[in-house]
């Protein structure tokens, strides 16, 4: 009896290499954006942070007698991720540091790709901002914009003023801001791609960002702002769509969840931004909606 056609496990040709190698992708518009507005240094900081984490993945795995997984691309797209999330002011061995911790304590320890609660890339950008807050915090202008620095969209929005950037600055990237996040835009194109591929969860962004418009507009806000500034769509594109978190049943209330813990930091908290803290969250409350959404199987004990 042939025990390949009885197994009772779902097939398909998709493999962890392919899927990653689309989010790769997927995060070139935004990476050439980057480099376009904020020079040079965009591409170098993004270079060296894919480096460091496909080194930093590849001697782990070897120093532990563990095969190694680099071909898979998760490092790549940890390493663009991370560098996405800082500043171009970043000294380039802040990102470094958050590299190792992100690819080691986050990814590696709790048993590497599928394997980790949180989401890599989002502790490597807590981890910067704990050590480095000032540089985290201290983002500067487009290279084509006269300013050489200033506050940002949701900074101004805090503090009760105007956004001083129109709607469509916001939506083509010419905001000052993180490397990755600035260009609505751009990121778009690419998360159009991962879902013309079929290779993202569409349910659980569209829950995040039509709980953010919503409350938002509730709050008296303008909910395109919030849209389209910060780490909203890279968040809700790239972020909260991990394939460990987003292929968890009730996916969308956690959408519905991260978005809602936004829009209160935002609004109510002391902090303008909220995203990172809302899908680092989230990762935690998605273990416990699990088991809550675990049916009994049959022959065990209830409680077991």
């Amino acid at each position: 009896m042939d025990r390949e056609l009885y197994n009772p496990h779902l097939r398909t040709k998709k493999t962890t290499a392919g899927i990653m190698g689309d989010v790769c992708l997927a995060l070139v518009p935004a990476g050439i954006g980057a480099v376009v507005f904020f020079g040079i240094q965009a591409l170098l900081l993004i270079t060296v942070s894919v480096c460091t984490c496909i080194l930093a993945e590849a001697l782990w795995q070897i120093l532990h007698h563990k095969t190694v997984t680099i071909r898979d691309y998760s490092a790549i797209v940890t390493g663009i991720l991370i560098a996405f999330n800082v500043s171009s002011t970043t000294p380039i061995w802040v990102i470094i540091l958050a590299d190792i911790f992100a690819i080691i304590v986050v990814k590696q320890i709790f048993g590497g790709i599928g394997s980790n609660v949180f989401n890599p890339a989002l502790v490597g950008r807590l981890f910067i901002m704990l050590v480095y807050p000032a540089k985290m915090m201290s983002y500067v202008m487009p290279m084509d914009v006269d300013t050489v620095a200033g506050a940002t969209v949701l900074s101004n929005i805090k503090h009760g003023g105007e956004a001083g950037f129109s709607l469509m600055d916001a939506f083509l990237g010419k905001i000052p801001g993180a490397l990755g996040e600035t260009s609505a835009l751009l990121l778009l194109i690419g998360f159009a791609y991962l879902v013309i591929k079929k290779e993202v969860n569409v349910m659980v962004s569209l829950s995040f960002f039509a709980t953010v418009l919503l409350l938002t507009v509730i709050a008296g806000q303008d909910p395109l702002y919030h849209l389209f500034s910060g780490g909203l769509i890279l968040g809700g594109c790239f972020m909260l769509t991990d394939y460990n978190f987003a292929s968890r049943k009730g996916n969308w209330i956690l959408g519905v969840l991260a978005g809602a813990i936004v829009v209160v930091m935002r609004v109510l908290g002391s902090f303008p931004e909220g995203v990172c803290y809302a899908i680092l969250i989230v990762n935690c409350m998605s273990v416990l909606l699990e088991q809550l959404k675990q049916k009994h199987i049959y022959g065990m004990e209830e409680g077991r």
